[in-house]
């Protein structure tokens, strides 16, 4: 019985963490770079530009938690390097990262 319970509420936690996983949610941050991150996350426009070019990734910092996610689609935000922006993403809390679905730059 306990063996059977462990297996439901395993099967049942998978279904909530993937059905949170396909949620698409709109967040407010920084395209930032992945060698400076959170460092230079609305000030540093121009470095976060040098750095993607010069072959960092682009990463996306949450504005509230300060937290860095890796973007799983680097394209999406190919002209919003170094930019405040709001994202709609879906997110993979496991793999810390987003799959950004649009952007809008905040104050332009």
């Amino acid at each position: 019985m306990k063996r059977f319970a462990v297996l439901s509420f395993s099967a049942l936690s998978l279904v909530a963490i993937s059905a949170f996983a396909a949620d698409s949610t709109k967040i407010d941050g920084w395209v930032s770079d992945s060698m400076c991150g959170a460092k230079h996350a609305g000030t540093g426009a121009a470095c976060a530009k040098k750095c993607i070019e010069g072959g960092s990734k682009p990463v996306f910092v949450d504005e509230a938690k300060k937290e860095v996610w890796s973007i799983d689609n680097p394209d999406a935000v190919k002209d919003a390097y170094g930019k405040h922006v709001t994202i709609t993403a879906t997110a993979d809390q496991g793999a810390k990262s987003v799959h950004v679905t649009a952007v809008s730059v905040i104050g332009e």
